[in-house]
């Protein structure tokens, strides 16, 4: 395999827009997810993507280090091929921070590189995730976002990102110097605690309620929730992994 990124065989990606938000799954919900493998090599400014053309992103697994000698071994000395016990132990952690709730989420390997686990050997970043079946929803900054779900039916949130990762979402009659930064990004943990296990749920976006992670830059809060029944349901959900 080249230095570039490999996708293992797993259900359709693809670089999926966002999706407007939606209504809680009905009665009789049939439930299909999709789960797919991302390997890239650590060479310089190689960008690990991730996407969902449906749903959003579920990390279930994530490995920075070596932990087999024939990934990413095009070219490269065996002796920075030898070790295959090493591994970053926080990846897992940091890349769900990153993407989880999200319908794109790119990383740069470059980030994992302040706190090298094998000093001398050629490292990869491995991740497997899963395309989960959610509601997705944008908020403007100065907003209130507001999530429902049917009746007898309770919100979840798989993921919050406050910031901003394009230049068109939220950019109505907005000068450009305020739409410029698209690096910025903060994912919000505490609106779990705040939403999970209530029928609805309204959160006020301000940088005065999350902090401001790039200052003079409008932001969006961008969240990913589904609704699941509060007491057993009376149906049964099907989960077919692809």
């Amino acid at each position: 395999m080249g230095p570039g990124g490999l996708m293992a065989p797993g259900g359709p990606m693809g670089p999926g827009g966002p999706m407007g938000p939606g209504g809680p799954m009905g009665p009789f919900p049939l439930t299909f997810m999709s789960t797919a493998r991302v390997i890239t090599c650590d060479s310089l400014d190689n960008v690990q993507r991730l996407s969902c053309d449906n749903g959003v992103i579920i990390v279930q697994a994530a490995t920075y280090g070596r932990t087999d000698a024939e990934i990413c071994s095009d070219g490269i000395p065996a002796d920075q091929l030898a070790n295959t016990q090493c591994f970053h132990i926080d990846t897992l952690k940091d890349v769900k921070s990153r993407c989880d709730g999200k319908k794109v989420c790119e990383i740069s390997t470059n980030s994992f590189r302040t706190s090298d686990p094998c000093s001398g050997i050629y490292k990869y970043l491995d991740t497997t995730y899963t395309c989960f079946p959610a509601i997705h929803s944008v908020t403007c900054d100065d907003s209130l976002a507001n999530l429902q779900c049917g009746e007898g039916q309770v919100l979840l949130i798989h993921g919050a990102d406050y910031g901003r990762r394009d230049s068109t979402t939220c950019s109505l009659n907005l000068p450009a110097s305020q739409l410029q930064n698209v690096q910025c990004s903060k994912p919000i943990s505490n609106l779990a605690d705040s939403c999970n296990g209530k029928s609805n749920c309204t959160v006020k976006v301000s940088s005065s309620v999350f902090g401001d992670p790039c200052f003079g830059t409008y932001k969006y809060l961008e969240m990913a929730y589904s609704c699941h029944c509060k007491r057993k349901c009376n149906y049964s959900t099907i989960t077919i992994t692809m």
